[in-house]
C-alpha cells in the first residue's frame, strides 16, 4: 500500500511556473515527458537550458559534451568561455541596478542591504584587491567566514578573477582548517575577528592564526571586523577587510574556460580525510541555475532564504541561484532560535521571504518549541518551501507543510550532494506530492535505484546511481584522481554511485533513505535508518532519533536507537519498550530495536545532519576519525556514557 498524495498544484501555480514556459517553448506536454526527454537527449536538454535561462558565454561553445575519455572525465560546453560571477551580476545590469540583491541579518540584529549595483561595485573592488595581492586564475582563495554579505562578495570576486573559491565552516577547529588549507594550497584566507552564537562571542581569527602557522602557502589573511574583540595581528601578513578593498583598481570578471574550476567544496571528512570536490564555471552555474529556475521557480521579485552556512553546499548554491535569477537573497548568521524560538519565523516575516528552505533536522528542532509558526508570524508572503540534507519522517514533513506552509505551499524536497553542487532527485512545481518524498529524478539526471548486482529494483531500498554524467558532477578530487574514481565510479563501472540509498514506491514516487553506509541490515533485510527513526517520531513522544546497526551473532546486525524525547515525556524502561513496539507496528517485527537509549541531544554537523556513523563508532568504542564537522561534540560523550 502506497502513501496518499497530499498536495496537488493549483492551475495558477502551473501556469506561472518557469518550467511551464520551458515546456511550451519545446512543445512538451507534461513533467513526465520533460524528464524522459531530458535524459534521452541530454545534449539537447543542457543546450536548451542555457538558451532558455540566458546563461551568457563570452565565447560560445561548439559542442555540449564530449565523453571520449570516459564518463568520469566528460567535458562540457567545449570551447566556451564565461564567468560564473558575471552571470550572477553583470547580466542584470543596468536594469536591476536599484533592485535589492542581498539582505544579510546577524544575530545581534544588524541588517545589511545591498542593491545589485552596490554588490557589483563591491565585488569589482574585491576582485581588484585580489589581483593586487597577486591572485591569478587557478589560485585558491579560502573563506573561513560566518554567513555574511561579505562572504558573498568574496565568493563572487574570487570567481570573477578566475581563482578557485573554497568556503570553510567558521566553526572548524584550527587542525581541520589547516588540513583544508594545506590540501588546497590556498594563497589567501578571508576570515573574521569573530561572530556571535546565542549571545556569546565566538573567536574566529585566533583559530585562523593557529591554522595558518602550519600553512606556508597562505601569504595573506584578510579579516572582517564584526565583534570588535582584540585579536593578534601580524603586520606582514594581515590586513583588515576595509583596507583590503581599497587596494588595487576595481576590475571586471575575466572569461574562463567552461570547465575551469570556480569552487572547491570539501566534504565533511567523517569517512576519512576531507575530499576537495571541484566545480566548474559552466557546470556549477548551469546546474544551479536550472534548479533555481525550474525547481524553486525563482523570479526577480522573489526573496529567497535558506537556513544554511557558507561552509555547506547550500550556502554557495543559494547565493548563486538566487542572484542568477535576479532575486533577493536573504542570509542569516547566528542561532536561528535565539533569543527565542520564534526568531526564524519573525525573520521570514520581517524580510517578506517568498521561498524558504531548511533541513528536516532543523524542522524537528523547531517542532520542540511547541508553537505554530503561522500563528506567531505573518508568513503569507511564502509561496514555496524547500528542504534538503536528510531524509524526512512523515510527522515532521507534515508539520512543516501545515504549520509553516498552511497546507497551501508545496515542499520542494531535493537530494544531491556536495560532489554535485545540486540535486539528483527533486520535484517540480507541476508535481503532486506525497509526504517525505523527493518525487522524481531531477531534470537531466539519469538516475535509478539498483541492487548489488546493478539490476533496477522497485519497492525496496537500493543504491542511488546516475547512469549518465551531468555538468556539475565534481571535476575529480583535488590532487586525488584515483580516489575520485574509487569514490564514485568503481562499484558500477561507468556509472556514478552516489552512496545514498533510495526507494521507488508503487506509484513511482522516489524516497531517499540516507547514506548507504548508514543502512541497517537485519537478518539479511536492508532498511534505511529513516524508517525506524520515523516510526519513533510518529509516536509524538520523540523529537529526534538516530538508528544504528550493531553486530549481532544471530541476525548479523541488531538495531540500537538513540532518542531525544519531546517535552513532557520522561525516560523510562516502560517508555523504551513502548517505543520499540511502535517500530514493530509501523515497520515490522524483525526491525524491533534491541535497545533504545534516551539522550539529550544527537551529534550533528553545522548543517544539521545527524552523524550516525560517529554515533555508531562512539557506541562501539571505535575510532571516530575527523571530528571537525561535529557541531556539538558533547553529544558524543553522552552517548559514550550511556553505552
Amino acid at each position: 500500500m502506497t502513501a496518499e498524495i497530499v498536495w496537488t498544484p493549483p492551475d495558477a501555480l502551473i501556469e506561472a511556473a518557469n518550467v511551464t514556459r520551458f515546456m511550451r517553448r519545446h512543445r512538451i506536454s507534461s513533467a513526465g515527458a520533460l524528464r524522459a526527454r531530458s535524459v534521452a537527449d541530454p545534449v539537447w536538454f543542457w543546450d536548451a537550458v542555457v538558451n532558455d535561462l540566458g546563461i551568457q558565454f563570452s565565447t560560445p561553445y561548439h559542442a555540449v559534451r564530449d565523453m571520449s575519455a570516459g564518463a568520469p572525465w566528460t567535458e562540457w560546453f567545449l570551447g566556451g568561455r564565461l564567468n560564473l560571477a558575471a552571470n550572477c551580476l553583470d547580466r542584470h545590469a543596468p536594469g536591476a541596478a536599484a533592485r535589492t540583491a542581498v539582505i544579510a541579518e546577524r544575530e545581534d540584529g544588524a541588517v545589511r542591504t545591498l542593491t545589485y549595483a552596490h554588490l557589483r561595485t563591491e565585488v569589482a573592488r574585491c576582485a581588484g584587491a585580489l589581483r593586487a595581492s597577486g591572485i591569478v586564475p587557478g589560485d585558491r582563495v579560502a573563506a573561513y567566514m560566518p554567513m555574511t554579505a561579505d562572504v558573498a562578495i568574496q565568493m563572487l570576486a574570487t570567481t570573477s578573477v578566475g581563482a578557485i573559491f573554497i568556503p570553510i565552516f567558521s566553526g572548524y577547529a584550527p587542525a581541520a582548517l589547516a588540513e583544508r588549507l594545506q590540501d588546497s594550497g590556498a594563497k589567501l584566507l578571508f576570515t573574521a575577528d569573530g561572530t556571535r552564537r546565542r549571545g556569546t562571542i565566538l573567536p574566529i581569527k585566533g583559530n585562523a592564526d593557529a591554522a595558518v602557522l602550519e600553512c606556508p602557502a597562505v601569504e595573506r589573511v584578510v579579516m572582517a571586523r564584526y565583534t570588535g574583540e582584540d585579536v593578534a595581528w601580524h603586520e606582514d601578513r594581515d590586513v583588515t577587510w576595509d583596507d583590503f578593498l581599497d587596494r588595487g583598481e576595481p576590475t571586471d570578471p575575466v572569461p574562463c574556460g567552461s570547465m575551469d574550476p570556480a569552487i572547491m567544496l570539501y566534504t565533511s571528512g567523517t569517512t576519512g580525510r576531507p575530499k576537495g570536490t571541484l566545480h566548474s564555471h559552466a557546470g556549477a552555474l548551469v546546474q544551479i541555475a536550472k534548479e533555481a529556475a525550474y525547481v524553486f521557480d525563482l523570479k526577480p521579485d522573489d526573496r529567497f532564504f535558506w537556513l544554511t552556512d557558507i561552509g555547506w553546499m547550500m550556502g554557495p548554491w543559494q547565493i548563486i541561484g538566487g542572484l542568477f535569477q535576479g532575486a533577493t537573497v536573504v542570509i542569516y548568521d547566528g542561532a536561528w532560535d535565539w533569543p527565542r524560538g520564534r526568531r526564524l519565523w519573525e525573520m521570514l516575516e520581517r524580510h517578506r521571504v517568498t521561498v524558504s528552505g531548511m533541513s528536516p533536522t532543523a524542522v524537528r528542532l523547531a517542532m520542540r518549541e511547541g508553537v505554530v509558526p503561522r500563528e506567531i508570524a505573518d508568513l503569507r508572503s511564502l509561496r514555496l518551501l524547500g528542504s534538503t540534507g536528510e531524509p524526512w519522517d512523515d510527522r515532521s514533513w507534515t508539520w512543516y507543510f501545515t504549520a509553516v506552509g498552511g497546507s497551501a505551499r508545496p515542499i520542494m524536497n531535493i537530494s544531491g550532494g556536495t560532489d554535485l553542487i545540486g540535486s539528483f532527485v527533486s520535484p517540480l512545481p507541476l508535481d503532486s506530492l506525497k509526504a517525505s518524498s523527493v518525487v522524481a529524478p531531477g531534470l537531466g539526471m539519469d538516475v535509478d535505484v539498483w541492487d548489488e548486482s546493478g539490476a533496477p529494483v522497485r519497492g525496496e531500498v537500493g543504491y542511488l546511481v546516475c547512469k549518465q554524467p551531468a555538468p556539475s558532477m565534481t571535476r575529480g578530487l583535488w590532487n586525488a584522481p584515483d580516489r575520485y574514481l574509487e569514490s564514485y565510479w568503481a562499484k558500477f563501472p561507468g556509472v556514478w554511485n552516489h552512496g545514498d540509498w533510495a526507494r521507488i514506491d508503487g506509484d513511482g514516487f522516489w524516497y531517499v533513505q540516507g547514506r548507504a553506509d548508514d543502512t541497517l541490515k537485519v537478518a539479511g533485510r536492508r532498511i534505511g535508518p529513516s524508517e525506524v527513526e520515523g516510526a519513533l517520531i510518529a509516536t509524538g513522544k520523540v523529537s529526534e532519533a538516530a538508528a544504528i546497526g550493531v553486530p549481532h551473532e544471530i541476525t548479523g546486525q541488531a538495531i540500537v536507537c538513540f532518542a531525544v524525547l519531546r517535552p513532557g515525556h520522561a525516560a523510562s524502561e516502560a517508555l523504551a519498550q513502548a517505543l520499540a513496539q511502535a517500530v514493530v507496528e509501523r515497520v515490522g517485527k524483525i526491525d524491533r530495536p534491541e535497545r533504545i537509549v534516551f539522550v539529550n541531544d544527537l551529534p550533528k554537523t553545522r548543517s544539521a545532519k545527524i552523524l550516525r556513523r560517529m554515533i555508531r563508532a562512539k557506541y562501539l568504542g571505535e575510532a571516530l576519525g575527523d571530528l571537525a564537522s561535529v557541531q556539538n561534540p558533547e553529544a558524543l560523550e553522552e552517548i559514550a556514557a550511556r553505552s
